[in-house]
């Protein structure tokens, strides 16, 4: 058999990838999530991923193991596997709600406690490099345009608005 040469279909050729919205935002999500985690792999021995379900826990948005897949929109075993990581390094415990035996809750240790609070600061600091040179305006709607994008895709971004960074002055990075 011998080699044919490949032709690309025109519908593939001619998408200009670079130019894709959602590529962009793609990337520039696994780039930023790529920045924290080296972050939090070097100062705190944990992943992004790690780092972010402890902060989450401790702002109280989410303190169940459901609410955290829905949020990651991850399958709950890999919502399991993770809190079973966190719960074995000792960064948060499991405790069943004495008003409903079958809920359990997600709470901090201490040690779980410290870690949260160093999150804002690795997040700010990730954010600030990229979006260094960005206008404090130009933050602003590009926030303004990723909640419309969330809304539109039928995600509440009322519940997104706890921004997980925020500077000295409390204004949301």
């Amino acid at each position: 058999m011998a080699d044919q040469p490949h032709t690309t279909p025109p519908e593939i050729s001619q998408y200009q990838l670079g130019e894709s919205v959602g590529y962009l935002i793609s990337r520039a999500k696994s780039t930023i999530s790529n920045l924290v985690t080296q972050r939090t792999t070097a100062e705190l021995g944990i992943t992004s991923q790690q780092a972010s379900i402890l902060f989450m826990v401790a702002t109280g948005k989410c303190l169940l193991a459901a609410e955290l897949a829905r949020e990651y929109g991850i399958d709950a075993s890999a919502v399991t596997r993770l809190v079973d990581r966190l719960e074995k390094r000792g960064l948060l415990t499991r405790v069943r709600s004495s008003e409903d035996r079958r809920v359990v809750r997600l709470a901090l240790t201490p040690e779980g406690q410290s870690i949260a609070g160093r999150m804002p600061a690795i997040f700010k600091g990730v954010i600030d490099g990229a979006l260094a040179g960005f206008t404090p305006e130009e933050v602003g709607f590009l926030k303004s345009m990723l909640r419309r994008v969330l809304a539109n895709s039928g995600c509440d971004p009322s519940g997104i608005t706890r921004d997980s960074a925020t500077n000295s002055g409390g204004e949301s990075q």
